[in-house]
């Protein structure tokens, strides 16, 4: 159920900074309507850090009403103490999600060994699905290949979210790890290539304003289409890059306060709204996209 074109969704916020239940059901409807398998919520895009733990439960709560199982819902379970994420996943749990992305624990930087034994800590607390996230540029801290297929052993953890952008990777993850083991990309720009290499789908900043785009770049690829991959994906190239021209979520945010997708484009400190200049940027990235604002 993970292949395919899965958002990493945005959580939106009203100008004092509240949660906007309202918006966020028109961006689930925005999904619904335009190809996304799935979201995944209160992750790095959703803001996660900054959101609390009671907040992320309504959030999460209020998307898995709203979707009644027409699409796939995962959770952010993450923790960078596996205590708090082994109580995370427990009460989560309770909830209809489909399963759970859980972040390698970040800042204290664990040896390979201490990341095995936190992420089995994590799936023993479930009978649900967990993924794997890998994002070295976020964490400080790389979970490797041979990790990885160790963990593959244990039975409920099915997957991971590579975000690398490295094929040597996912060359070596396709090597190690068992065949039915999922293997999403989490770098938009290297996502084509990375499916017609094997992968199996993306989790995606990109998804939050383009998703019948990405939606269509991942059946091509995953179909091995590759001219059709390739043209969707020149499209969106300058919006994978320009959506991280400052610190995601703060640029996907923006071009979704211009698509009128949500009513503001603010977020918790110490993130901030996105400085003037790179305004224009974007702009360019999303008409690229044919994506009007």
């Amino acid at each position: 159920m993970f292949r395919g074109s899965w958002v990493a969704l945005i959580t939106p916020m009203t100008a004092s900074g509240e949660i906007d239940y309202s918006g966020l059901k028109l961006l689930v409807d925005f999904h619904l309507q335009n190809g996304t398998t799935g979201v995944v919520i209160m992750g790095t895009t959703g803001e996660a850090a900054t959101i609390s733990f009671a907040e992320q439960l309504e959030v999460i709560t209020a998307v898995c009403d709203q979707v009644k199982g027409r699409i796939g819902v995962v959770a952010g379970n993450g923790a960078n103490a596996t205590a708090e994420a082994v109580e995370r996943t427990k009460t989560l749990s309770k909830l209809p999600v489909d399963g759970f992305l859980t972040v390698t624990p970040f800042y204290n930087k664990p040896m390979q060994k201490g990341m095995i034994l936190h992420f089995n800590a994590v799936a023993a607390a479930t009978n649900k699905p967990v993924l794997l996230y890998n994002v070295p540029g976020r964490t400080g801290v790389d979970l490797l290949p041979e990790t990885v297929a160790e963990l593959a052993k244990t039975a409920n953890i099915v997957g991971i979210k590579e975000a690398t952008g490295s094929m040597q990777r996912l060359a070596e993850l396709k090597q190690l790890c068992p065949a039915d083991f999922m293997l999403l990309s989490g770098d938009d720009a290297s996502a084509a290539e990375f499916m017609l290499q094997g992968g199996h789908g993306v989790i995606s900043v990109t998804t939050n304003v383009a998703p019948k785009q990405m939606a269509l770049l991942c059946q091509a690829a995953l179909s091995g289409d590759k001219a059709a991959a390739q043209q969707i994906d020149g499209n969106l190239q300058a919006l994978h890059h320009d959506l991280f021209i400052e610190a995601n979520p703060i640029p996907a945010k923006w071009a979704l306060f211009k698509m009128g997708l949500i009513g503001s484009d603010m977020m918790r400190l110490p993130l901030t709204q996105l400085e003037p200049i790179h305004g224009a940027i974007i702009e360019q990235a999303l008409a690229t996209a044919g994506i009007q604002i």
